[in-house]
């Protein structure tokens, strides 16, 4: 659908592909100028929804989300089903630091926001998945090291000396000694 004039009408699939049409659309989806649609800013409490929308929101939000769609392809979320990316917590940060109330303030991270801490305190996450913490290289790493490891384990000789310390574990009961130690320790 498209506004014009304030009427809903709908817009032909071609319009999406060519990219003239999709600037006009864009255009005409999303007001371009507060300044010039609002010579003063409308009252808050008594303007229509769509004054408000236009005038206090757009102008904060749409920015963000197009921040949000910058850093989300530059955390390949595009190319990937999965990542460590939550869009959710980069918008909340985003408007948080740019909320105008906190113009001459620092940049607050995402994790220190005041009602941010007070809401995980009461609603912990579970911790995110290493398979996305680490990058590709750092996961190849792991992956290879634990391929070596495995594939000496294997080895007969190395199969040998772990056979070896099994026994000298066993036959010398290193466990009981262990425990008589700290028994006695514990006397003293």
């Amino acid at each position: 659908v498209s506004l014009e004039a304030g009427i809903l009408q709908p817009l032909h699939m071609e319009q999406f592909y060519s990219a003239p049409a999709a600037d006009t659309v864009v255009q005409q989806l999303l007001p371009i100028s507060e300044a010039a649609a609002f010579p003063e800013p409308p009252d808050p409490k008594t303007c229509s929804p769509q004054e408000y929308l236009e005038y206090y929101i757009f102008p904060v939000l749409l920015p963000g989300m197009a921040e949000l769609l910058h850093q989300a392809k530059k955390e390949k979320c595009f190319e990937r089903k999965r990542t460590k990316f939550i869009a959710c917590d980069f918008l909340t940060e985003w408007l948080y630091n740019k909320n105008p109330k906190r113009k001459d303030e620092s940049f607050t991270e995402f994790f220190s926001i005041p009602f941010v801490n007070n809401w995980l305190k009461d609603h912990p996450r579970p911790p995110i998945p290493l398979s996305l913490l680490l990058s590709e290289e750092e996961a190849s790493i792991v992956i290879q090291s634990f391929w070596r490891g495995y594939r000496v384990r294997c080895d007969s000789e190395i199969q040998e000396l772990r056979q070896w310390q099994k026994q000298l574990r066993e036959e010398k009961n290193i466990i009981k000694r262990v425990k008589e130690f700290w028994t006695k320790q514990e006397a003293k």
